[in-house]
């Protein structure tokens, strides 16, 4: 019944996992790693008897034949290392690694004994990746505000991994992170520009740029009233000014009455004409905190 067929189920599994003294085993099942790096897949087996005169790593080919060595597969050719002693253990080294080297990759050795055969299944899963995601949670802020920079990777990494950041294609100083998460703390117009971000160790594997522009905090309604409230006054001064063409000796005076010069210093067309260059070349400035986007 049911639990008879559980029964040679569960017999088949241990005979598959090393009874009768042949095991293959792998310290880590699962690893993913950065396009263009180095990995190491390493294991550890027994047998029985005998002396083991052929030992290899292979992919599955999906084809039914027999495993073949990696290292007659000309994908593979330069890039593969083989170490181990043929007693007890093996590690395979892949160099220059490629996103089409991602594969479930296992161990097989051959002794000198009759039916001495054995593979490791399952085997390491190896999962290449060039990818790397850079996201500015608001792409657009304001002054004195704080912006998050996020750096990610379909690979779940090493918990020490570090954190490169950019701006503008260049590194930021002292800003690596062991976090994917960078704060830029209360930005100015500076802080305008082009982010990105990398895993250290692999900064030819940049992110793809992402442009932040900081916004001037009170610019909008207020800059421009003060913009119009500037032009008016200029538009006033100057219908003073052609008034005054015959004779604004009595306007100059009300205007001398309300600075705090003495009512015996009496403006003249002169003074006039400094005052309105100085308003002019306030309305002309850019306020300092305006900044202008950059293209991605």
């Amino acid at each position: 019944g049911q639990a008879s067929q559980a029964i040679v189920a569960w017999h088949t599994l241990i005979l598959a996992l090393g009874q009768d003294g042949w095991s293959v085993t792998y310290p880590t099942q699962s690893i993913c790693t950065f396009k263009e790096s180095t990995v190491e897949l390493s294991c550890s087996y027994t047998y029985p008897s005998g002396t083991v005169t052929t030992a290899f790593w292979y992919t599955e080919s999906g084809t039914g034949k027999e495993p073949e060595d990696l290292g007659q597969d000309p994908e593979y050719a330069g890039r593969l290392e083989y170490h181990g002693d043929k007693k007890n253990g093996h590690t395979l080294r892949i160099t220059d690694l490629r996103e089409s080297d991602s594969a479930e990759y296992k161990f097989r050795f051959i002794t000198d004994q009759t039916g001495g055969k054995y593979i490791g299944s399952p085997g390491v899963t190896l999962s290449v990746t060039g990818t790397v995601t850079f996201n500015i949670v608001k792409l657009t802020g304001e002054e004195r505000e704080n912006v998050t920079l996020t750096c990610r990777t379909n690979c779940t990494l090493d918990p020490i991994t570090v954190y490169s950041w950019f701006k503008n294609g260049q590194p930021i100083p002292n800003s690596n992170t062991s976090s994917p998460i960078y704060i830029l703390f209360s930005v100015s117009s500076e802080d305008t520009g082009r982010f990105s971000c990398a895993v250290e160790g692999h900064e030819d594997l940049p992110s793809a740029e992402e442009t932040l522009t900081v916004r001037c905090k009170y610019m909008g309604f207020k800059s421009l009233a003060w913009y119009i409230n500037i032009h008016v006054l200029l538009i006033f001064l100057n219908v003073i000014i052609l008034i005054c063409l015959v004779k604004c000796t009595d306007v100059l005076y009300l205007l001398n009455l309300m600075s705090s010069e003495s009512q015996d210093n009496i403006y003249n067309n002169q003074d006039v004409n400094v005052f309105l260059m100085v308003l002019y070349q306030m309305a002309q400035r850019t306020p300092q905190c305006q900044s202008v986007p950059l293209v991605k």
